[in-house]
């Protein structure tokens, strides 16, 4: 590992300052869990490395007229043990908890993970079936996009070399919203995704009909997608075993998995089958358990 410049930044408009005077010469510093690993490996040491891991400003948990808003410095473990998310969102705390072992957790940050852009990120997937938005900070303001437009390729995000991902927020009209998580991989824990995917649903219990269906699939494309065909059939659609099964096979269609050392396509396109399957169901019993406790 080469030597560089370590800076430290109060809080995220200085560490935005930062970035803009260093520019591409620079790496930011939160959890470090994955640039320390990176750092060691990489044939390209950064000359200045921002550590933000003191901006107070990014590490809350709150909800807001926006929706629920989560800091970009907000722990994994923070995520797990939030009474706001687990009573709101259980999905993102089951999510967190298949992120890496228990020091990973500790020290990685959700911005950090989704900055990475890696297409088998556990905390993605959900995200997006929530529709969540990301707030990207820079020296001339703040911007927000929908988070699946935040990922452009493999480990590619929008962010440019002076701007910071400070904020995630989940829409106020999808607060409460039923979701679930499911994850697939070589071992119960410490296991990158083979797939891994998101459902969110209301429910028209007049009609008994799926509103709003959203889906997500991470580790089946160069970045986690939503899968915007088996949205559109399940919408307005009478929920059933066979509408929830007919989705998974239009994920399948939808998806782009590939072969490597891991698994192969044929068993990504059956994983992704069945668990988008399971996930809508979850989220469908969530659904339910949710009215049985309101009535």
């Amino acid at each position: 590992m080469r030597a560089f410049d370590l800076v430290t930044a109060r809080d995220s408009r200085h560490a935005v300052a930062l970035l803009a005077e260093h520019g591409a010469s620079a790496r930011i510093l939160a959890g470090g869990t994955d640039l320390l690993v990176e750092l060691k490996s990489a044939s390209h040491t950064p000359q200045v490395i921002v550590d933000i891991s003191r901006a107070e400003d990014m590490k809350s948990i709150a909800i807001t007229d926006e929706g629920l808003s989560i800091g970009a410095l907000v722990t994994h473990t923070e995520i797990m043990r939030s009474p706001l998310i687990c009573g709101m969102f259980p999905a993102l705390a089951d999510a967190a908890h298949t992120i890496g072992a228990v020091q990973t957790r500790n020290l990685g940050t959700l911005g950090g993970n989704l900055v990475t852009g890696v297409p088998s990120m556990d905390s993605g997937p959900t995200l997006i079936a929530l529709e969540a938005l990301v707030t990207v900070a820079a020296t001339t303001g703040r911007r927000q996009i929908p988070l699946v437009e935040f990922f452009v390729g493999p480990r590619k995000t929008i962010l440019k070399p002076d701007e910071l991902l400070v904020e995630i927020v989940i829409p106020k009209r999808n607060l409460g919203k039923p979701a679930h998580f499911l994850k697939s991989g070589l071992r119960k824990g410490q296991a990158l995704a083979l797939v891994n995917a998101a459902a969110s649903l209301w429910v028209d219990w007049d009609k008994h009909v799926f509103v709003a269906p959203r889906i997500a699939l991470g580790a089946v494309a160069p970045t986690v997608i939503r899968i915007l065909q088996a949205e559109a059939y399940l919408e307005g659609r009478s929920i059933t075993p066979a509408a929830m099964t007919e989705a998974g096979r239009i994920a399948v269609s939808e998806a782009k998995p590939i072969s490597d050392f891991r698994a192969s396509a044929g068993y990504r396109r059956d994983l992704i089958a069945v668990l988008t399957r399971r996930a809508l169901e979850n989220a469908y019993a969530q659904a339910q358990a949710k009215r049985n406790q309101e009535t």
